[in-house]
């Protein structure tokens, strides 16, 4: 359930994992608990854009969004500590992956595809999965991406129920 690889430093925290495995709702309630900011990468990449992410998934290509996340996220690694959630391909760029890697501790939160599929039903916001088989893209995702999600410093498993039985694995797993 839990593997992690340092102890955390200060640096920002950046949760990385599948759509559904709840980045945002655990990256808010841990930065609560921390009192540290939190940052929803996809919310500062909406309002740098003045769209939303399927607005520029649907005219400009999931090439360009990536390179504008990237941009986000390095703005947001400015060596201050604080929360970020990112979304489910961020960590995927190499680029991106690098600067997580090198400036923040980055913890990947994983699920079993059941847990996933439950909660990515709850909204209809997601371009990867728009009239799809979600069952299927995130199990299709889970098979290429989870050895890259692999290489954070830290890996917790986010159960059904409450996503405070998450924050507090990511507590202990950073020594707090």
């Amino acid at each position: 359930m839990l593997q992690s690889h340092s102890p955390w430093t200060g640096r920002p925290l950046v949760l990385v994992g599948l759509m559904g495995v709840g980045k945002s709702t655990v990256g808010r309630r841990l930065a609560t608990r921390l009192k540290l900011p939190f940052v929803d990468a996809d919310n500062a990449i909406e309002d740098a854009a003045g769209m939303t992410i399927t607005e520029i998934f649907a005219r400009f290509g999931e090439p360009y969004f990536r390179a504008g996340e990237r941009r986000v996220i390095g703005r947001l690694m400015d060596g201050t500590p604080k929360v970020i959630a990112t979304g489910g391909g961020a960590f995927i760029d190499p680029a991106t992956r690098k600067l997580i890697l090198d400036q923040a501790t980055a913890i990947w939160l994983s699920a079993h595809p059941d847990v996933l599929v439950e909660r990515v039903k709850r909204r209809d916001t997601r371009p990867l999965l728009r009239g799809k088989d979600a069952r299927q893209v995130l199990s299709d995702l889970a098979a290429v991406r989870d050895p890259i999600y692999a290489q954070a410093h830290i890996h917790v498993s986010s159960q059904k129920g409450p996503h405070e039985v998450t924050v507090n694995a990511i507590l202990k797993a950073i020594g707090r």
